[in-house]
């Protein structure tokens, strides 16, 4: 597919300087891009490239000022990143769309029914009464258990598994690998030590325009639903236990875990690798710093938090940097509390 600057430029609502018939076939890294290739540029270290690449259409921000004539054709946005990321999607919608139909073998129940220009791919499963909406991609063994639903425009990819009872809403991509439903990790201790599992009747919930990235974890409720609300992103590698309720357009980074029962707010951002308790709640706007182990609930909104325990960002900095003294305040201690000795031993004397 072939596009031109002009073309691009009304997809994303931008000022073209330089030739609008300039086209492009493909995306490129404004350092490495060739000719017919579209760059971008948005951060500032890499402007050097602006005037040494061989793009033939690149898109900047309003506000970057030129220091030399550049030959390919510029076209100006306010935000140079985001625009850049509408055309990817764009491009990558447009690659999907394509595909549709029914490859053998795969197994798809009678009772299930599937939308219009649904895409089904070899070795897929697709169980008793499932349903599955317009526009659905189910690439390679991807398996649907029974009674769920797969809403509009939902891209499931190799090998994603979702559980009975489960609901996926519209405009959902789910990366390879990625599990939804599994069971809840509820074990009822016994008196002679052991554990009896308590069975996990619930299901997972998750909304609209949710993206899940590869081998990421989804426990079903025990009873009710676990909650993945509208826009929430997961990255690759996240454990999400059940009765978890994930807010709108939060997001989390990967290989964090959130334990059972917690409510996350809308717009949290949580880092790689944190770890969240069970049956707490954290407020809208929290954001929670890579690693941190988080283990009361955060109730006022905007609250930045790291370290394990994690408390305030703030004062967890100056804690940290009052530890990296630690070896010089012992060793000025120690002088004071011998100049004090000294001080005694003479007032003693005299």
């Amino acid at each position: 597919m072939t596009f031109t600057a002009a073309q691009i430029a009304m997809l994303v609502n931008g000022r073209i300087e330089g030739d609008a018939d300039k086209a492009v076939a493909s995306f490129g890294k404004i350092e490495e891009a060739k000719e017919g290739q579209l760059a971008f540029l948005a951060n500032p270290k890499y402007e050097e490239f602006l005037y040494t690449t061989k793009a033939s259409v690149i898109i900047i921000n309003e506000t970057q000022e030129l220091k030399q004539v550049i030959d390919a054709a510029l076209i100006r946005v306010p935000d140079a990143y985001s625009a850049f990321a509408t055309l990817l999607t764009k491009y990558q919608e447009l690659k999907t769309q394509q595909l549709t139909g029914i490859q053998q073998p795969s197994y798809i129940s009678s009772t299930a029914k599937l939308g219009e220009n649904v895409f089904v791919a070899a070795f897929v499963y697709i169980g008793e009464n499932v349903q599955i909406g317009n526009g659905v991609k189910l690439f390679a063994g991807a398996c649907i258990g029974d009674n769920a639903r797969i809403g509009d425009n939902t891209i499931l990819h190799a090998g994603v598994k979702v559980y009975h009872e489960c609901i996926i809403g519209k405009n959902v991509t789910v990366h390879a690998g990625s599990v939804i439903g599994s069971d809840g990790f509820g074990f009822a201790p016994q008196a002679d030590g052991s554990f009896k599992k308590v069975p996990q009747i619930g299901n997972v919930v998750v909304e609209d325009f949710v993206e899940i990235g590869a081998n990421a974890t989804i426990d079903r409720a025990t009873i009710g639903s676990t909650l993945i609300k509208s826009g929430a992103k997961l990255d690759n590698l996240i454990q999400v236990a059940h009765n978890v309720e994930v807010g709108n357009n939060t997001v989390i980074a990967a290989q964090a875990g959130v334990s059972g029962s917690t409510k996350l707010g809308n717009n949290v951002m949580i880092g790689g690798q944190a770890g969240i308790v069970g049956h707490i709640t954290i407020a809208d706007g929290s954001k929670i710093n890579a690693q941190s182990g988080v283990s009361k609930s955060i109730k006022k909104m905007n609250t930045a938090v790291t370290g394990s325990p994690a408390f305030e960002y703030t004062s967890a900095l100056r804690s940290q940097a009052v530890s990296r003294n630690l070896p010089d305040l012992e060793k000025r201690i120690a002088e004071l509390e011998k100049l004090v000795q000294q001080l005694m031993t003479e007032k003693v004397n005299v």
